[in-house]
Parts: structure tokens; sequence; C-alpha cells
């Protein structure tokens, strides 16, 4: 198999165990295949009751303990995972398969692909988020938003991003979006025109009474999850991002 990042993954021609380094990924393929999935990061909380060793989290893998277990195949993310973790598994002869998810339609297309590298027909839900997301209506005319991420120091969602991705399918221009940073820091002060402001719950946990009040614009608590993730959840993004 090859994959999003050109590499050659030596995958057998029956996957029995899987080990994913990506929460997104990990949901993907477990709701896809349930028992798939031997190891999962501490941060894999989907799909409920998941019953996989755990492996750490995605920027400190417990390379040891991955090898341990004796997955098939490994599942990791470009932006989510360290090149130098990725390089540790491959040296111990672990097939390491990479995704490369930047916007709606690619990261399904990867999806498909990496449940293929895991001997996987292409599951109802994807094919229900395809269809789901080509019937979304831009906003008109669009708003423009400010997308915070972190407080103390604040950051936001900037360039070539996944969720930038998502709003701007949504009709939501990112004030962000021409930063040469994909998550730039700014002042609350000092921001481009906008007038909306999106607060998700992860990885900073913004709520009614911290986030809200930095801002002058209209703001709205947003799940994380449907804002950042892909996988299954992109079936409950696309009907309730639109309503928000």
């Amino acid at each position: 198999m090859i994959d999003d990042e050109g590499r050659d993954v030596a995958v057998p021609e029956r996957v029995r165990r899987v080990v994913s380094l990506v929460p997104s990924l990990t949901e993907a393929v477990e709701v896809t295949a349930p028992g798939l999935v031997v190891g999962a990061t501490d941060w894999c909380t989907h799909p409920p009751g998941l019953a996989a060793d755990r492996v750490r989290g995605t920027k400190n893998p417990d390379v040891e303990k991955i090898v341990a277990l004796a997955p098939d195949l490994v599942l990791a993310n470009q932006e989510e995972n360290r090149l130098p973790d990725l390089d540790a598994l491959r040296d111990a002869g672990m097939p390491v398969y990479v995704t490369d998810i930047r916007d709606v339609d690619g990261g399904l297309d990867s999806l498909g692909r990496m449940l293929a590298a895991c001997g996987l027909s292409e599951p109802d839900w994807l094919r229900e988020a395809r269809s789901r997301w080509a019937a979304i209506e831009p906003l008109d005319p669009p708003r423009h938003a400010v997308v915070p991420i972190w407080r103390r120091p604040w950051m936001a969602v900037g360039s070539d991003t996944f969720t930038g991705a998502i709003l701007e399918r949504l009709g939501i221009v990112n004030a962000l979006g021409d930063s040469p940073e994909r998550y730039p820091r700014f002042d609350p002060a000092d921001l481009p025109d906008h007038d909306l402001v999106v607060l998700p719950d992860e990885p900073y946990l913004f709520t009614a009474d911290d986030g809200p009040e930095a801002f002058a614009a209209p703001s709205v608590l947003v799940s994380g999850r449907l804002l950042t993730w892909y996988g299954p959840s992109l079936v409950e993004a696309a009907k309730a991002l639109p309503r928000l």
C-alpha cells in the first residue's frame, strides 16, 4: 500500500491487529470493524467503551509497548504525530501508514484509503458523510470568524488546517486564514474584521464563562470533536454545525 505521504507500506494480506496513534483514526477503524484496534492513545475517547491498550499520547507514544502489541499496521497522521516517533516504529519493523488530511473531500478520500489498507470496504458512515457534506449549502453572505484554540497565550486556527476547511464548507471565512502560521498567537484587541467567534471545547475547554467575555463579536460554543475530528464524527458534524 502507498500512504498519503507516498511511502510504500508493507501491509500483510490480512490485517488483524491495528495500533492507532490518532483519536479520529481510532474511531474510524473501530466503528467500522469493532475489535480491530488493539492499541490507542490516551486521548482516544471514541467510540465509548474502547477496550484497546493505551500507548500514551499522539506526541509521545510508547514505542516499546506498541512493538510488544505486535500490530499488523500502525496508523498515524502527518500533523498529529512526530516523525522521530514514526521512524522509531519503522526501525523496529512496524508498518506505519500515515494520513495527511487538510480538507473535507480529501479527508474523506484519505479515510477510504486508510480503511482499505486495513482490509476494510467503504463503510456506510463514510458514504453518508460524503452525501451530507456534498449537500451542505454555505452561508450567503458568508460570516467571518476567529477560532481560538488556546488562551494564556491566545492561539487560533490559522492557515492550511482541517478546521479552516470545515468552516469554509459552511460558508464561514477564517479571519486568520491568511496567517503564515497554522496556529498563530493573537491579541483579542488586535484582530482582523470578524463577526463571529467560534469557541471549541478542545484542546482548550472554552465555556460560556471562559472565552466569550474576551471578544466583542458574538460567540458560539462548539464541540471540538465536530470541528476538528475526521471520521464518523463527520456525519454528526454535517448535521449539527450548519445549525450552530
